[in-house]
């Protein structure tokens, strides 16, 4: 009996690792198979805006006023402590609500916490932060834009916030410059921060892999440029 116990539990660990090298395998494929490899007509930049990484989640960054849109009018600064008065971009990520509100560091990352977002069935949430230039010298991967495709990425942001507007959580910062909103979706296992970036990027035209659960399938085909 124990013996058989034993054989169904390294069955199981087997089977879980099998998945698990899928996965990344999948992930890695998809990276080197890219959305828009060949964009049908060569523009000018006319935005310059970046995704922002820390290792594991992307952020899109992006000017904080221009011709398509002046982020102060969506995300106001009034839901925010102190943000800097020479700020000059936005910060815009999306991800699972119990996991951005439970680790401000990675101090406060715990198994439970970790699993309890991959497995799914919580509510998202949409972070941003106003940001210096300086702040910005390290992760920044360049995404140099033209006007239209700006326009459909600020689309699909907008479109990640319910009826379009921008609710914000009370009392929820990790400091002066951030504030939390609430967002459409779910996170889960598929369906993580870095695949609601990579499907803006793809939606706008810009090269990037077809399915993007890491933040290197993110960055992989952008230039680390810091602004």
């Amino acid at each position: 009996m124990f013996k058989r116990w034993l054989r169904r539990i390294a069955f199981t660990l087997l089977g879980l690792v099998a998945l698990l090298g899928l996965y990344v395998a999948t992930a890695f494929a998809l990276v080197l198979w890219p959305a828009n490899a060949k964009p049908s007509a060569e523009a000018p930049a006319e935005i310059q805006a970046w995704v922002l990484s820390n290792g594991v989640h992307t952020d899109y960054v992006f000017p904080i006023r221009s011709a398509t849109v002046d982020w102060l009018q969506v995300f106001r600064l009034k839901d925010f402590r102190a943000p800097p008065p020479d700020a000059e971009f936005v910060a815009i990520g999306w991800g699972d609500r119990e996991f951005y509100l439970n680790t401000p560091t990675w101090g406060d990352l715990t198994a439970s916490r970790a699993f309890g977002a991959l497995s799914g069935g919580n509510r998202a949430l949409m972070h941003v932060s106003y940001l210096q230039r300086g702040q910005l010298a390290r992760g920044a991967y360049a995404l140099p834009l033209t006007q239209a495709q700006y326009a459909r990425l600020v689309d699909y942001v907008r479109a990640a916030l319910p009826q379009g507007r921008a609710t914000p959580i009370a009392g929820a910062h990790y400091d002066n410059q951030d504030a939390f909103y609430e967002a459409n979706g779910g996170y889960n296992l598929f369906e993580t921060c870095n695949t609601w970036t990579g499907r803006g990027l793809r939606q706008s035209g810009v090269t990037v892999g077809r399915w993007t659960p890491f933040d290197f399938t993110v960055t992989w085909h952008l230039r680390a440029a810091a602004p």
